[in-house]
């Protein structure tokens, strides 16, 4: 499971390889996965390795209690398929675009185009817990880069 396919090479690797190979090439990627994400992980680390390799959402059916809270710290912006079905709709090969995050804002669904191989594209909606603060530690990269923000007004 831990095989996923490189949308540049179109070769299968290990995750964190295809995640080193975007970030090398400036390509912002997300997770998908399913229910109970984070679940057994080691708590932080677990949400700062994604920030460190380029990871910039995490798209889930549902989250482990603390590792929603982690991801935000981190600058990982965590979203919940408003649609539980919709998770089925993703195939591995899709390209997945995050629309419009210039005005992400508390309640507000995340609109998600997923681009098909087959050359369809598909809109899903993705809900969101961010606060106010919390927004501006995901535009900020992070908590703590937020924190050095104001640190230095």
């Amino acid at each position: 499971m831990n095989w996923v396919k490189n949308q540049l090479s179109g070769v299968y690797a290990e995750v964190p390889q295809v995640a080193r190979d975007y970030k090398a090439q400036g390509v912002p990627w997300v997770v998908v996965a399913g229910e109970n994400y984070g679940e057994g992980s080691s708590r932080e680390h677990a949400a700062l390795e994604p920030r460190h390799l380029g990871g910039r959402a995490v798209i889930v059916i549902s989250f482990a209690r603390i590792h929603e809270t982690n991801l935000k710290k981190q600058g990982i912006l965590p979203l919940i398929f408003s649609d539980q079905q919709d998770y089925q709709k993703v195939h591995p090969d899709d390209r997945l675009s995050l629309v419009d995050l210039a005005h992400l804002a508390p309640g507000k669904p995340v609109r998600c185009v997923m681009k098909h191989s087959d050359g369809t594209s598909e809109e899903i909606s993705l809900l969101h817990t961010l606060n106010e603060p919390q927004i501006e530690w995901f535009i900020a990269g992070s908590a703590l880069n937020r924190m050095a923000e104001l640190a230095s007004q």
